[in-house]
């Protein structure tokens, strides 16, 4: 009986090894040539996106000019053709032995699908034993620009070698790099391969040598090398990492790091990952034992993680540690990391429904600012059980209520002075912080109505919060371990809507105007009797003109006989729904004096008017965009804040941002910030651009942080260069560090990673970042939501 013929497995050998190379993350092949290597072959059938039935339950169809020998060993010749769906074959020759399974391919072997071509010089082997041979070989990778040649490929089942094999996602004609390899085993069953003596060559300086490396071929981890990061830093020195992955089981692995800085020591990093179908989490340690800079040893642990419970309760933890108070200092490289005092862990259980939400959490602070007291650290919540509830209530009105329990605590604080070094060392003097435990309870009920062009929301909602504090923190506050306060609070939020049609400069605009009041009355309640557990003042914002309350927490609720008073206008054009203006203009009307204040430090709102707030976005083209946020205080007659942002993209995904922000204290009338902000990604031409940043305190005349790069970028190869001076501590100290990453498209990279630290300083240096809200400096409040939890 005749045996079907299927087509040879030519591309076995180099599909399951070569794309193993390649890295996940998006490149640009913007620079290459248009057309491949090793271009589609004319005779090849076009991919098929609607085709479902697989290749192996498809028939092979035969073509070519001649048909000569045996009906038990068929001999086709000349433009011989075979085709499976996406595969195609095509030889000058090609033999079959029907009986035994022996074939040959001679003369110009070709073979293409959906993923690879390759052309070859000669096939033979045996389809019985899935034994294979394949001479003088050249491929193209499909979707990577990934191509090379071989020697020869010997095939064995599911194992296979290539010997003298090649890889770069280079044109040919220009191999920026190519990694060279005499010998690759691959082992498909078992999912991965063996390379030997494989040497990695930029040009054609040799910049990478491994004897012997295991490499996954598919999407089952290996344990192995990662590639190595790079940098040199006037805080650490030389600092070289050599990442050790471990693939412990298919749903959990492990990252060590050993980390050699040569001003510091060697550092152990390690990164413990898990994964279920309820829940994942990370355990991330550093070690360092004896820190040459500060003699003695080093280290910090870190988990993050959740468990969802079912399908409303999830429970999750943020648990973070550091050996001393400069550890943030010494290894932190974001302004953000250097400027936190504390470092916060947070452990809960949380649950939300269609209209509640429940939990019950702890949080403990822990020093990272080695300029300060215990005394700067928030109170611990140990723990915190809350609840919100909301649902209509009949026809017209909605009602709801927030209410939480929290016992606080806090650590004692440990006096420190300044030797005669300059040093932070504690004296020895300990003071005891008290705590206690408070009730606040917010039930409210609210009748919202509206229209297509107006609606108005009446709010009466009423507090209650009661405490039972520590002794000691009571005698400080009058005596009385069980205060109490009680006190509604009514509001009244309206607006209006109106729109109309205007043409400017011959093109069609819809104009808004949306007038808006909000009334709020709080009577007053003498609170000089209530601790400050967890509460403070907002900061002064257009969200702040439609608020409740001044503060955060439950500690203070100011009285209140005001109203706000805003206006907003936009501009959208009607040809693509881009808005093209807007721009905010608000204010509160105090009618009485507002006497709660937080303590002594604080001057009580008189009074008269508040400052006012203006906010405007303009973009003035497509690529210009102007924005002003600017608050006007009539009491002093100036300004309290204001911020002017400017950015322009370039061609080529160039941008430039400018930006000016000054603060004043309206308590005092004293300056509290002022800075100036430069940052850009200026294209030269299509392969060389610059990078930089001057990001400056005018107030203290001094750079918070300076970053100038250069960028070189090819079809396959980019090579980012950056030098770096930024502030590393509270007293204002600078740090000096030297980055260069390498980028081979379609292998990795090796060196710093630069990308991070760009997308950070250049808001724009990755244009999806642009669609992005920036990121406020008030974290959100994870203890009452997480987007991660299953409705």
């Amino acid at each position: 009986m005749r045996r079907a013929l299927r087509l040879l497995p030519l591309p076995l050998g180099i599909a399951i090894c070569l794309p193993a190379w390649a890295g996940e993350k998006p490149v640009n092949w913007g620079l290459c040539p248009v057309s491949d290597s090793l271009p589609a072959f004319d005779e090849a059938p076009p991919p098929d996106p609607k085709a479902t039935t697989p290749r192996e339950q498809l028939p092979t169809e035969v073509e070519g000019n001649e048909l000569s020998g045996t009906s038990t060993v068929p001999e086709y010749q000349g433009n011989v053709i075979l085709k499976r769906g996406d595969q195609f074959m095509g030889t000058d020759n090609l033999r079959i032995d029907t009986e035994t399974g022996n074939y040959i391919a001679e003369g110009n072997v070709r073979y293409s699908d959906s993923s690879i071509r390759v052309v070859a010089e000669r096939a033979e082997g045996n389809q019985e034993t899935d034994s294979h041979k394949i001479s003088n070989i050249r491929y193209q990778l499909v979707s990577k620009r990934g191509n090379g040649g071989a020697d020869s490929i010997d095939l064995q089942g599911s194992v296979g070698q290539m010997h003298h094999s090649t890889y770069t996602t280079c044109d040919p004609s220009q191999p920026l790099w190519k990694l060279i390899a005499p010998q690759i085993e691959v082992d498909n069953e078992e999912g991965f391969g063996t390379a030997r003596n494989a040497v990695l060559r930029i040009g054609k300086v040799p910049v990478l040598y491994a004897p012997y490396f295991k490499f996954p071929i598919d999407d089952r981890r290996q344990t192995g090398l990662l590639y190595p990061k790079l940098s040199l830093s006037g805080r650490n020195g030389f600092d070289y990492g050599q990442p050790i992955y471990f693939n412990l089981a298919p749903n959990f692995d492990d990252t060590l790091t050993p980390r050699y800085m040569s001003k510091r020591g060697l550092m152990l990093e390690n990164e413990f990952r898990y994964l279920y179908g309820s829940g994942r989490g990370e355990l991330s340690t550093s070690y360092l034992p004896n820190d040459s800079l500060r003699d003695k040893d080093r280290g910090q642990v870190r988990y993050r993680g959740h468990h969802n419970l079912n399908k409303n309760w999830q429970a999750r933890g943020n648990i973070a540690w550091v050996s001393d108070e400069r550890y943030v200092e010494d290894f932190s490289s974001r302004l953000l990391g250097i400027a936190a005092s504390n470092i916060k862990s947070t452990a809960g259980l949380y649950g939300t429904g269609r209209s509640w939400t429940a939990g019950i959490m702890a949080d403990h602070a822990q020093l990272s600012d080695y300029t300060l007291t215990e005394r700067a650290l928030p109170y611990n919540r140990e723990p915190r059980l809350f609840a919100t509830w909301e649902e209509d209530f009949g026809r017209w009105f909605e009602a709801g209520v927030a209410a939480d329990v929290v016992r606080f605590t806090h650590d004692d604080v440990h006096g420190k002075m300044i030797d005669a070094d300059g040093e932070y060392v504690r004296n020895g003097t300990v003071t005891e912080m008290p705590g206690g435990s408070r009730l606040d309870i917010k039930p409210y009920i609210s009748m919202p109505l509206g229209g297509a062009a107006w609606y108005i929301t009446p709010t009466l909602a009423w507090r209650y919060t009661a405490y039972q504090l520590d002794s000691k923190l009571a005698d400080t506050l009058g005596g009385d371990r069980t205060p109490t306060r009680s006190l509604p609070i009514t509001t009244i939020d309206a607006g209006l809507f109106f729109d109309r049609d205007t043409s400017i400069k011959g093109k069609s605009y819809l104009q808004t105007l949306e007038p808006r009041v909000f009334y709020l009355n709080t009577p007053y309640r003498d609170q000089s009797g209530l601790p400050l557990f967890d509460t403070r003042a907002f900061t002064f914002s257009w969200g702040q003109l439609f608020r409740d309350s001044r503060y955060t927490g439950a500690d203070r609720q100011n009285d209140a006989n005001q109203l706000t008073t805003a206006l907003t206008t936009r501009l959208i054009r009607q040809e693509d729904g881009r808005e093209k203006l807007s721009a905010s203009l608000g204010q509160i009307t105090y009618f009485e004096d507002s006497l709660v204040s937080l303590n002594s430090n604080e001057a009580p709102v008189e009074q008269g008017k508040s400052a006012w707030v203006a906010d405007v976005n303009w973009a003035v083209t497509d690529r210009w965009t102007l924005g002003s946020t600017y608050q006007w205080n009539p009491k002093y007659r100036k300004e309290d804040l204001a911020s002017i942002r400017a950015r322009y993209l370039m061609p080529q995904d160039g941008v430039v941002n400018l930006a000016y922000r000054y603060r004043r204290n309206p308590s005092n009338g004293r300056d509290q910030l002022e800075q100036a902000d430069l940052s850009f990604l200026y294209p030269i031409n299509p392969r060389w651009s610059v990078v930089g940043r001057y990001y400056y305190s005018i107030m203290d005349h001094k750079p918070l942080e300076i970053i100038g790069g250069v960028q070189w970028d090819s079809c396959c190869l980019t090579v980012r260069a950056l030098a770096r001076r930024y502030v590393r501590n509270r007293d204002g100290d600078l740090n000096n560090s030297f980055q260069v990453e390498f980028e081979l498209k379609g292998l990795s990279s090796f060196g710093q990673d630069t990308d991070r630290t760009l997308r950070r300083a250049i808001l724009g240096y990755n244009r999806d970042d642009l669609y992005l809200v920036p990121p406020s400096n008030i974290e959100a409040n994870e203890d009452d939501y997480d987007p991660n939890l299953i409705p």
